[in-house]
């Protein structure tokens, strides 16, 4: 949770002593049960049981979802993690296919050693993009959003005068790599404010298509805001912007994995990913994607041999960029066939359950303010609220106390995943209640 109420970017986190001390005898005994069975330690830590029967999530939805938390993720009871938003969990599937990349990049049981950064990596681009519904030849691996966006802005061939719109929303990283290109290129950015909470999809579209003048070339928006999960009609936008001869750059960081993404549907020129959020995977995981030949036109900004084989490497040339770690993407890969294993309807209706719980909470106390519109074409798994007092000195401290891990100050973001308990939410909200209930 944050340690300085008014940032909301900060990250505050438990005390130092319990939390390694807690962790440090979660791994002490998994390692030795793994030990007394004969199994090495690195591969009790990311073993995983079969998932809990779906005849179970038919008669008991609550006790299913307690069940996969306890026996797939390594999150130990105490912890109350509110926040995937910013970088999610692995479940020990995702991790076990880690450990056992590393393990045998480190054997060198064959001449051809697997090494990210000199390969096209052919059959995971194809089973990401048929997740993601594009082409292979469109999409690229990176090590995050904010990477893929760079990409984007460096790769643009744009001159002194072109404009770029944002939108008031943008995450810093979305923004900042759009004013590092008007400080070398002499581009202008501007940003066009669009309603927190609006009525109907049209008044964001209108807001953003109206904003285009003569000099615009680039519009440039998340699909679903970093700050308050306001989730916007991409696809509407995105075709209106292309009947101006606009390009559309989709910050889809909060996208994949929480809501279904069909990029080939959503018309985007581009887009960018951060499956280690929302899809299970691994932290430095990032996607980059260009429509039909958008990526050919793009200057890669990291450059290893192969980085102008067009015809050959396709986009694949934006990740020949030297050594890299082979194991994030096995991860990556692995965390995308556990949500394909539950199911994604049942995935992504779960997180849209929770969070509507969590606004119905929300919803009982008069010191708090709902930001997030009651409408779910505008929110998915992530809920904004605001307290209506800025004294909250004491109210920090106790949800550090609780182990709460929540991201936000005044205004506050509650992001849940399926590990998310329904107890988890109920707890933030009562430990408020003890500071600011009247």
């Amino acid at each position: 949770m944050s340690s300085n109420p008014s940032d909301l970017n900060s990250h505050g986190r438990p005390s130092e002593t319990p939390t390694r001390l807690s962790r440090r005898g979660v791994l002490t005994q998994l390692a030795l049960a793994g030990a007394l069975s004969g199994i090495p330690w690195p591969k009790a830590l990311g073993e995983s049981a079969a998932l809990p029967a779906a005849e179970l999530l038919r008669t008991d939805p609550e006790q299913f979802w307690l069940r996969l938390r306890k026996e797939q993720f390594l999150l130990p009871e105490w912890r109350l993690f509110l926040n995937p938003a910013s970088l999610g969990v692995m479940p020990r599937s995702v991790l076990q296919a880690v450990i056992n990349s590393l393990t045998h990049g480190a054997e060198y049981p064959t001449d051809d050693v697997p090494r990210w950064g000199y390969e096209a990596l052919e059959p995971e681009r194809a089973e990401m993009a048929e997740f993601l519904g594009c082409a292979k030849e469109h999409l690229a691996f990176t090590h995050n959003c904010t990477e893929a966006m760079s990409y984007i802005a460096n790769g643009l061939d744009l001159k002194s005068g072109d404009e770029v719109l944002l939108t008031n929303q943008e995450h810093g990283s979305g923004t900042a790599c759009w004013k590092l290109k008007a400080a070398r290129v002499g581009t202008t950015y501007r940003e066009v404010e669009i309603p927190v909470a609006p009525k109907q999809p049209e008044e964001l579209t209108d807001r953003l298509i109206s904003a285009i003048g003569p000099k615009t070339r680039v519009l440039s928006f998340s699909g679903i805001t970093t700050t308050t999960g306001l989730i916007l009609p991409a696809r509407q936008i995105c075709q209106a912007a292309r009947e101006k001869g606009v390009i559309t750059v989709l910050d889809g960081a909060h996208m994949d994995g929480q809501v279904p993404v069909n990029l080939r549907d959503l018309e985007c020129d581009y887009f960018a990913g951060s499956p280690h959020k929302w899809m299970f995977s691994p932290a430095g995981c990032g996607l980059l994607y260009g429509r039909d030949d958008a990526l050919d036109r793009l200057w890669p900004s990291v450059v290893s041999g192969g980085w102008d084989n067009k015809s050959g490497l396709r986009s694949a040339r934006f990740m020949f960029i030297g050594t890299n770690n082979r194991s994030t993407i096995d991860g990556m890969i692995a965390g995308l066939r556990f949500l394909k294993s539950l199911g994604e309807p049942v995935v992504y209706n779960r997180m849209h359950q929770l969070a509507r719980f969590a606004m119905a909470e929300a919803n009982k106390r008069a010191y708090l303010e709902v930001v997030t519109p009651d409408d779910s074409r505008f929110f998915q798994a992530m809920v904004s609220i605001r307290f209506k007092t800025d004294k909250l000195e004491a109210l920090w401290p106790a949800l550090k106390d609780s182990k709460i891990y929540v991201l936000g100050g005044q205004r506050l973001r509650l992001s849940l995943h399926i590990h998310t308990r329904r107890s988890d939410i109920e707890k933030f909200f009562k430990v408020c209640d003890k500071f600011l209930a009247g």
